[in-house]
Formats: C-alpha cells, structure tokens, sequence
C-alpha cells in the first residue's frame, strides 16, 4: 500500500481514530467534488494499546454499522494511518545520484531514523522540492505495493523528476503488520481498499489545497494533539503529544465537580453560546502543553529556515471551542483560523450549519475521500 498515494467513480474517506471511525464519501459532478454521504461514530471503545496492532473485529462492526447507516454506496476506500504508528523524516542527500543510488541512500539512511528493522517496516519515500505540489504522486500502484507489503517486501520508489543538486527527501515508514491487518478488514468487507496514506496528507489536501506557503496544523483530538508544519504542501516536522478534547473535558468535569457526561456537554455549550470572551481557566490549563509545543515547533521552524510561518490552522473535534482561535492568536502571536475541510467541496445549502458544525472532526476523511480526484490534475 503506498503510503502517498479517472474518474467519475465516487470515494470514500475513512479516518479511524482512538476515540472514533469517521467517513466521507464524494464524487465527481462535471467539474466539482461533491459531498455525497458521510457518517462517524459518538466513541470507538478501542484504544491503540499497541501501534502495530487493530481490533479488526471491533473495527469492522462499527465499520459496518457506519457504512450502512449513511448509505455509503462506493466500495472505493482510502484510509488513514494513525500519525502516531507512523514515522516520517526529511533526510538530505548528496545530489546526482541515479534513481537506483538514490534508492539505496535512502535504505541506508531510513536505518539511521526509523526504531524498527526495515524488514517490519513497509517504507514509502519521496523527493521534494520547490515544484512540489499537495498532492503527493504515488511511486507504486497500491495493489502492487499492497502484494508487497503482504509478501513481506518493502514497498519501493518508481521513477522521480530530474535529479536536483541536493536531494530532499520526504521518508515514510510504517508497521507491516498493521497495514496487513488494515488490509485484511477491508478486505474482510468486500471493499477495495485504493490507497492507505497519513492523516496529515488528508489535513493538507482538505484544509490547505494549492496554498504552497508555510503553516502549522494543530489537529486537536480527544486523546492526543498533533502539531504539523507543512511547507509548500510538505510536511517538514510534526510533533504528537498525549493531551487532547478529552482532557479538557477532565478539566472542566475536575474543576465543576460534575461528571464526564455533563462537562462533555458543558464543553458543547460553550462552543455554541458565544458568550464569554474568555475560557474559563481549567480549559486554558489544559491547553498550555499544547501551545507550548506550539511554540517551541514554531521556534524550531523559524531557526532552522531563517523565516516564519504566516498562520495556523485549528482542527479537530475540540477546535471549535468558542474563542479558541483568538486565544491561540494571542499567545502564539499568529494568525490562527479554524480551517474548513469543505471549501473545495460542493454539498446542498441547507447543510451548512450541521456540516460547518461537524467538519472539523472529518476533515481527514473529507482529504483522503479527496485523493483520486486530486491525482486527475
């Protein structure tokens, strides 16, 4: 399965998250991505105990039940890899190397950032440069790399464009066992699983499409936070740390002295009253880890290209609480949005305030539902 990655057919996102299983499904109308269907579930009780490791079964009940609840009429699956069982690294190589030394460079060095032997990891790699578009190209077919990956073989690169002075290198790497258990369950369900790839590439194509200057992502999730700086349509460095929603919905249950449920709740009504020009102080205590490694991402950014990034980008499930972006403005000194996954999409009128209200929680699977249209152009 290629880790980056004609049609009139229809796509479907699919985002299984810690706490939650999220799809989309969009097609083709003349010349505009439309929303077709999409569904999530409230809470998915599996939790990644181990990154190499998927309840399948609990997966693909849930799964199941999502996919016929939201009439979801395409077999055609991209899916996302969680951010934190995949490693990924931008490695410098001396340039005028043939695609074949390249190769071998890049086997050599991927030993030298990668914690596991190559031979449990099915490794993806991309040059990058200055040309470089959103939209990763994919360097094998996914059923190619997919009988790979179940064989045992790395997958490998194809052909790449002329050869630049230096190569950069955008290094991908993930467990082969959980991308055999990923295919497996979707294989199990009679579906044609097109592509598995990163859930920032889904970010990236869903909330920044062709925007090639640079900017952070923070994705806040409901048991983790991840921090990605992305540059001309790259991500360059990405950070994930263990504080997310649900945290904050502990600080809120913590300091009311009321339950999980109610504070949950508590957390809903604030985003939606516009009230208060402040959050309350348990909500800001349980955001300081996440700005401070805001800060020292942006920090490390800044004094390693000699230049700033121009804004950040709020999403995820909890990024909708109310002046959270202007929060995040004043501390960060940025400018900070909550980004729109549906911007490039098409979907009727009347669904607007129901889709601005739950968008960012899909805005992965909304990018990766995205990704075959994207390779048209």
């Amino acid at each position: 399965m290629s880790l980056f990655g004609s049609s009139s057919e229809s796509y479907v996102g699919v985002d299984i998250g810690t706490s939650s299983i999220k799809v989309v499904e969009l097609k083709k109308r003349q010349d505009k991505v439309a929303l077709v269907t999409y569904g999530f579930s409230d809470r998915l009780a599996n939790d990644y105990g181990d990154a190499n490791k998927l309840d399948i079964k609990y997966v693909t009940s849930t799964l199941e039940n999502i996919l016929r609840k939201s009439n979801i009429s395409s077999k055609n699956i991209i899916a996302s890899l969680p951010t934190f069982t995949v490693f990924s690294s931008i490695i410098n190589l001396g340039g005028n190397l043939s695609d074949k030394d390249l190769s071998l460079s890049v086997n050599w060095e991927a030993k030298k950032v990668i914690p596991l032997p190559l031979e449990d990891i099915v490794l993806d790699w991309q040059r990058i440069d200055d040309r470089n578009l959103v939209q990763p190209q994919p360097k094998t077919a996914a059923k190619a790399t997919a009988n790979k990956a179940a064989s045992g073989l790395p997958a490998t690169a194809a052909e790449a464009p002329k050869k630049p002075a230096v190569n950069r290198v955008l290094l991908i790497g993930a467990p082969k066992n959980l991308i055999k258990s990923y295919a497996y369950t979707f294989k199990s369900m009679k579906l044609n699983l097109v592509s598995l790839e990163t859930e920032i590439f889904g970010l990236i194509r869903s909330l920044v499409g062709s925007d090639r200057s640079p900017l952070m992502i923070i994705q806040i999730g409901a048991n983790s936070t991840n921090l990605f700086i992305v540059d001309k349509g790259v991500p360059v460095l990405n950070r994930t740390i263990d504080v997310g929603g649900l945290d904050i919905t502990k600080a809120i249950s913590k300091n009311l002295n009321i339950s999980l449920e109610k504070a949950e709740q508590f957390k809903y009504d604030l985003a939606n009253s516009g009230g208060e020009s402040r959050l309350p102080k348990a909500i800001t205590d349980a955001l300081a880890p996440i700005l401070n490694e805001a800060k020292y991402i942006l920090g490390a950014f800044a004094s390693k290209e000699n230049r700033d990034i121009e804004r950040v980008i709020l999403t995820g499930g909890s990024s909708l609480l109310y002046n959270l972006p202007e929060y995040f403005a004043g501390i960060l000194e940025k400018n900070v949005v909550v980004g729109d996954p549906w911007f490039r999409v098409a979907y009727p009128l009347e669904l607007k305030p129901i889709l601005e209200q739950i968008g960012p929680r899909l805005a992965v699977a909304i990018g990766l539902a995205m990704r075959e249209f994207d390779k048209e152009h």
